[in-house]
């Protein structure tokens, strides 16, 4: 999660139509969610406030008005599994691991877990609230085939998620693909924008034949590490996956610090270690600060 608190005044104006009421407001605070790893991918859930800085566009940022643990309660999980033709080869790997991953996901509520595909056109929901019995080979009788429209079905998927509004709901979305789009009226950028809108982190798997080669891989990394998420190699299995999920809900940390500069725009931030080198910090890239 990442928003900006603000505070402002009302006044009322005069005219044919029922009062209107103007609000005003001045943003006074960024407040950033995140998640940490160390070098081997490991979730740190004991982080102090002094264990990083963040660099909101160009300025440092040390000063913290406040700093804790998040207050997720739930968590929503949307998979999305790519059944195009750039993924034919790995497909049934693909629906392997959506099984396993559901089936292993003791603790989470039935009703948290919902299964997404696409391929040609569009997205399609397969399942909402009741996967756990979902046979996903009666879903793909044939072999998958046909165009990949990823950044639509991202643009989709995180719709439909952005539809639980509970502030203490964590919100994942899990995409299989190899990162390839041949259809998509969306861009890339597009998925990502409406990825931070709706507070949608994005775990990428990377089911293409050769991992960190393709420039699908470029794609998927990319919305891993701007939407708060991280990215898998298809080897890396359900249950890591899974487990990366949960470590994160139950290790998420806010912080909260003064605006450091009122340009309008998109405001970029990262978060960086200042004591062990070898830790990552996982977050959604910036937020908009809008125009007076």
């Amino acid at each position: 999660m990442l928003a900006i608190a603000t505070s402002g005044s009302a006044s009322s104006q005069t005219s044919n139509d029922p009062a209107e009421t103007t609000f005003r407001s001045e943003v006074t605070e960024v407040r950033v969610t995140f998640s940490t790893t160390d070098q081997a991918n490991r979730v740190i859930a004991n982080v102090q406030a002094s264990d990083f800085a963040i660099v909101d566009q160009d300025r440092v940022v040390r000063d913290f008005r406040s700093f804790s643990r998040s207050e997720y309660t739930e968590l929503e999980v949307a998979l999305l599994i790519d059944a195009s033709e750039s993924t034919s080869r790995r497909f049934h790997q693909e629906l392997t691991s959506v099984v396993q991953l559901i089936g292993q996901a003791n603790g989470v509520p039935e009703e948290s877990f919902s299964v997404l595909s696409f391929r040609d056109v569009k997205a399609k929901v397969l399942c909402e609230g009741n996967c756990r019995s979902l046979d996903l080979g009666a879903q793909f009788p044939a072999s998958a085939g046909g165009l990949t429209p990823l950044y639509d079905s991202i643009v989709f998927a995180a719709g439909k998620l952005g539809e639980h509004r509970d502030v203490h709901t964590r919100k994942i979305l899990v995409v299989y693909s190899d990162g390839a789009d041949t259809i998509s009226l969306k861009s890339l950028s597009e998925a990502v924008e409406s990825s931070l809108a709706n507070d949608v982190a994005i775990y990428t798997v990377d089911v293409s034949a050769t991992p960190h080669v393709f420039q699908g891989t470029r794609v998927l990394h990319g919305l891993a590490a701007n939407t708060g998420g991280r990215y898998f190699t298809g080897e890396s299995g359900a249950a890591t996956v899974l487990d990366a999920i949960l470590a994160d809900f139950h290790a998420t940390y806010t912080v909260a610090y003064k605006l450091p500069i009122y340009t309008a725009g998109f405001h970029q931030i990262r978060i960086l270690p200042t004591r062990d080198p070898n830790l990552q910090f996982h977050c959604r890239r910036g937020y908009n600060y809008p125009e007076n």
